[in-house]
Order: structure tokens, then C-alpha cells, then sequence
């Protein structure tokens, strides 16, 4: 289609037709020589909705950009196709048609971040892009409630994403511009021409982080299946051993962030981040979310785990940080929309607060499970942890044997 009618813009924008014709009439969408309107043109309607809602007025968006020279002309740019167009189509008359639940067609669009939908609501063409990764899902027996779960992590980690670009992108690039003397509409320009090249860039680097990340997932699973068949063939026996969970927490960091301001914070949590991610990786563990003042892992060998945790101890005074305290205990965990929840995660939180500054305590369990570890576990007693109804027999670990 070369452009859009008035009314099928609007449609397509997820406007009202009167909201259109005003932004028309304000000269904030223009139509071509035979008055139809381009895909750019709907997107920038789209936007000024948004803007609406955010407390920027339509006549006062246009007089500002009448007085001041600003330009919404960027939104035109590969790198705006984000602002998705509206489709012909409900949610509800997609599930009837490929038959899907609605209810979890219903999900995608909380999962994009979007407001929670009715089934008589249109799709967005974004929206239908994620259809057929459901539909093959239920062909292949997936549950509902598992696809479900996948969804709200996708959202969730790819918000996250778009956040730390959208920051990066006002600090680093509007700000400088605007204070070397730029206008808002320079800006604007300056915007439309990097921005697509910055948008292919950066989806091609996100899809590789991402299939990294599923070579290493997925590669548990391999494994494990592989070892489940040797077992089953009676090659070798399978000893199950659970994983470790392992909290650690920085010392006085809540105060010392309070005390030298957020760009020291900032610091902190750079210097943080690289020691645990380079770390945990290097003896097969992973951080599974950020507490504040520390971090979850998870070890798939809890021997591998005790010997990541001394050394992200020892290295946290290396690179200037306060000192660190860890708890580790093994058990079965459950792992559910990309965290993981139980009694075991539980204790190990609690044995990470009784630990001192420097020191890293784990449960017996975590011993047992560490006898090949190049580690020396000295008792500190039978411990009372909050929480934990029965005292737990920790172990204080050291390098070396």
C-alpha cells in the first residue's frame, strides 16, 4: 500500500479519527499530493497520542515546534519502526480463527509492555510477529502456564535492555549534544541519522548475546539428557547432586553509597557486576538477580561454587570494594520464570546474613558435596539462622587443601 486513508491511518495509528483530523488540521501529519498518509506519518500520530498522555498537549506541541524549529520528521527513521502500527485484528478474532487461547494471546502484550488487553482490543503488527512462536509452542505440547512464564521473562529482560539503551542514549548522546549549544531540533536531526544505523548494530548484538546465552543453556539440557541415557543404558551410574544457591552481600554498601553519592555508587556497582559475572562464569555459575547491596548465584556443583565464592571475597578487596560475606547451601531448587525459589535458597540467604565480613560459611550439605573441591572447610558449630526452624551445622571455607 503506497499510504492510508484518514480513516485507516487513525486505525492504524490507535488513534480516534478526530484526533487525527486535529493533529491534521495543526499541521503534525501531512499527506501526500493525493491525500493519503505514509506509514512515517501514522507512526508520528502514534507518538503525539503518546505525548498526550504524557502532558504534552497536541496545539502546544505544535506551537513549540512553530516557534522553536523542532521536527518530528525523525520518527520516519528505520530505527522508530518500534512505534508499531495497529493491526485489522482483535485478540479475540486471532484466537477464534487460529485456534489459541485467548488468555494467552491476552499475555503478549503485557509481556511488550503494554497495558493489560480485552480480547476486543486490536492487535499491533508487532504483536502478531509473536503469534507463531505460541502457536508452535501448543503444537509441540508446551502447557499454557509454561509459555506463559517464557513470555513474561522475555518482557521483563528485554525491558531492561531497552532501558539501559534509552539511558545511555539521553546521557551520553542528547546530553553532550545539548550542551555544546544544540538545539532540540538539531538533536532531532542528529537522532534520525544515527539512529538506524545504531538500531541494526544493536539488534544484531542483542540476538548474538542471546543465542550465546541459550548455547549455554542449552547445553545443561544436552548434557543431562546424554547422562540420563548412559544411566539408563547401565554404563555408568548417575548420582544425583543437587546445585548450590549462594548469596553474596557487601558489607556496609547501603551506607557507603549513601555516604559518597551515586556516582560513587555507580562505580561500586560496575566494580561489583564485572567481579561477579567474570567469576561465576569462570566455575560454571551464573548471578541470577541483584539484591542491592548483593547478588544470587546459582552453581550447578556446589565445589566449583565454594571456590567461586573465595575468590569473588579475595577479589572484592582487590578492586576496592567493601568487604564481602557469602552463604552457600545445596538442595533441590525449583526454577521458575527465570529465578529460582525454595528452601534451599531460603537457607542459603540466611547462612549469607550470619556470615561475617570475609568470610564465606556454607552448610554440610554444600561439604559433602565439595569433597573433589581444592578447599578446606573448618566447623563452626551448629548455628540458629532466622527463620530456619532446626540448627544448621556451618562450615567456614578456605582455600587449599
Amino acid at each position: 500500500m503506497n499510504g492510508y486513508s484518514a480513516v485507516d491511518a487513525a486505525a492504524r495509528a490507535g488513534v480516534q479519527v478526530e484526533f487525527f483530523n486535529q493533529l491534521l488540521e495543526l499541521g503534525l501529519v501531512r499527506a501526500d499530493p493525493d491525500g493519503l498518509f505514509d506509514a512515517a506519518e501514522v507512526r508520528k500520530a502514534h507518538l503525539i497520542k503518546l505525548l498526550e498522555a504524557g502532558g504534552i498537549a497536541p496545539d502546544d506541541l505544535a506551537s513549540v515546534i512553530r516557534s522553536q524549529g523542532l521536527s518530528l520528521d525523525f520518527i520516519g527513521s528505520a530505527g522508530y519502526r518500534v512505534f508499531a502500527l495497529t493491526s485489522e485484528t482483535t485478540f479475540s478474532e486471532l484466537a477464534e480463527r487460529n485456534g489459541l487461547p485467548v488468555e494467552l494471546l491476552l499475555v503478549i502484550r503485557e509481556a511488550m509492555g503494554g497495558v493489560e488487553a480485552r480480547p476486543d482490543d486490536l492487535m499491533r503488527d508487532d504483536e502478531l510477529e509473536v503469534v507463531p512462536l505460541v502457536e508452535l509452542q501448543l503444537a509441540e505440547g508446551l502447557r499454557p502456564i509454561a509459555i506463559e512464564r517464557t513470555l513474561r521473562v522475555y518482557g521483563d529482560s528485554l525491558r531492561r535492555i531497552a532501558e539501559a539503551e534509552a539511558e545511555w542514549w539521553r546521557t551520553d548522546l542528547v546530553g553532550p549534544m545539548l550542551a555544546r549549544g544544540l538545539t532540540e531540533s538539531d538533536v532531532a536531526a542528529r537522532a534520525g541519522d544515527i539512529s538506524p544505523r545504531l538500531s541494526i548494530a544493536s539488534d544484531r548484538a542483542t540476538m548474538a548475546i542471546y543465542h550465546a546465552q541459550q548455547r549455554h543453556a542449552w547445553t545443561t539440557n544436552i548434557v543431562g539428557g546424554i547422562a540420563g541415557a548412559f544411566a539408563r543404558a547401565g554404563l555408568r551410574s548417575q548420582r544425583e547432586q543437587y546445585p548450590a544457591m549462594c548469596f553474596l552481600d557487601i558489607t556496609g554498601y547501603t551506607r557507603l553509597t549513601q555516604e559518597q553519592g551515586d556516582e560513587a555508587a555507580a562505580g561500586l556497582a560496575t566494580k561489583l557486576s564485572r567481579l561477579v559475572q567474570r567469576t561465576s562464569l569462570q566455575f560454571g555459575g551464573r548471578a541470577v538477580k541483584w539484591l542491592g547491596d548483593g547478588v544470587m548465584l546459582h552453581f550447578p556443583d556446589p565445589g566449583q561454587g565454594v571456590v567461586a565464592a573465595l575468590e569473588m571475597v579475595g577479589g572484592a578487596s582487590d578492586v576496592g570494594l567493601p568487604p564481602a560475606h557469602v552463604g552457600l547451601h545445596s538442595g533441590p531448587v525449583i526454577f521458575q520464570e527465570g529465578d529460582f525459589y525454595g528452601q534451599t535458597v531460603n537457607m542459603a540467604s540466611r547462612i549469607g546474613e550470619y556470615a561475617r565480613p570475609g568470610e564465606v560459611l556454607v552448610s554440610q550439605e554444600v561439604v559433602d558435596a565439595a569433597a573433589d573441591a581444592p578447599v578446606t572447610f573448618r566447623e563452626i558449630g551448629p548455628v540458629e539462622l532466622k527463620g530456619v526452624p532446626v540448627a544448621m551445622r556451618l562450615h567456614s571455607a578456605h582455600r587449599g587443601r
